[in-house]
């Protein structure tokens, strides 16, 4: 059986190790969503540190979708150069690159879009205080079209590939979960509605890209949330993400986040939602949450959970961490 310090090919695309770095936001950039050099520095050193594939943090594809004022940004022309040298820059210190692509919807504040925050419905998100203003029908098209340009620049500044952010309470997963979904159009209520708009925004994305360029989707595949999205649920809609364009499948939280109360303290804790999405899908699966023992990460994947693992925390505060992780598996 694979194990972590194996390679793996999808799409055409093959990681020299199954170690993935997931996007983690770092409020780097400024007003204007630009690369600067301290990114360049912070992705350089985990990419020459062995990191199989970096996903670079959710960056906003509309100035309406921002979660934080200095959050990185893909919504103009104008930052593709910098955007370039930041997938130049991962590529040369020998990792594959993803950037992720993500509108927070209702999960943010007035102060950090500029205005109401938007979202499906005027549900507030757990935690937050502003319910949003919900969605017209044209402004939805004009988001897909928002997602359709970011991916095409992602493509032009020279990732290798992109992964849609459908997960921790931001727009995709709140369209996707009942309880943020209270629609009565098209885009509402029933499972098949509420995947519409996430399947509209796949379709543009793949239309930007083409059919041989490697897709990803954060997926939030359950909200641990009474009246929100079950894993059950989630197991059905998986294999239509997949059908919709789908190559690999980032399995984490939904409404409750990245870090939900109900699972600390578990080693791995996204990993048994991971392994049982992993079972309906014809795509690798990665599997994430709190992993910092090389051990316990190689296992998850010679158990067949799951096909990659990300590890998020233990990488922001040790750069080296993946060196040091294959060094200690190989003995």
């Amino acid at each position: 059986m694979p194990g972590l310090a194996d390679p793996l090919t999808f799409k055409g695309l093959t990681l020299k190790n199954r170690i993935v770095m997931p996007p983690m936001a770092n409020d780097f950039s400024g007003p204007d969503g630009e690369v600067n050099d301290r990114h360049l520095e912070h992705y350089r050193a985990r990419a020459e540190a062995e990191v199989g594939l970096m996903i670079v943090e959710h960056s906003y594809v509309n100035p309406n979708g921002k979660m934080t004022v200095k959050q990185l940004g893909i919504h103009e022309d104008g930052l593709v150069p910098g955007l370039t040298r930041l997938a130049d820059t991962i590529r040369e210190a020998g990792a594959a690159s993803t950037i992720q692509l993500t509108h927070a919807g209702a999960n943010t504040t007035s102060e950090a879009c500029g205005g109401q925050p938007l979202g499906p419905s005027d549900v507030a998100m757990p935690g937050r205080k502003e319910a949003p203003r919900p969605l017209t029908e044209e402004e939805l098209a004009g988001l897909v079209e928002d997602y359709r340009q970011a991916a095409r620049r992602a493509k032009e500044a020279g990732f290798d590939s992109i992964e849609i952010h459908g997960a921790h309470g931001f727009l995709l997963s709140e369209f996707v979960s009942p309880f943020s979904n209270r629609r009565d159009d098209e885009y509402g209520g029933s499972g098949e509605n509420r995947l519409r708009f996430p399947l509209e925004v796949i379709a543009a994305v793949r239309e930007a890209v083409g059919p041989d360029f490697p897709l990803l989707y954060r997926f939030g595949a359950s909200d641990f949330l009474e009246d929100g999205l079950s894993l059950e649920e989630a197991r059905q809609i998986a294999p239509l993400l997949v059908a919709g364009g789908i190559d690999l499948l980032d399995v984490s939280g939904g409404l409750c986040g990245s870090r939900p109360e109900q699972l600390a303290g578990i080693k791995g804790y996204f990993v048994p939602m991971a392994a049982s999405i992993r079972s309906v899908v014809n795509v690798p699966v990665i599997g994430v949450g709190g992993i910092t023992d090389p051990a316990f990460a190689d296992g998850f994947i010679r158990e067949e959970k799951v096909d990659l693992v990300a590890v998020g925390r233990a990488l922001l505060k040790n750069p080296g961490w993946a060196r040091e992780a294959l060094a200690e598996l190989a003995g």
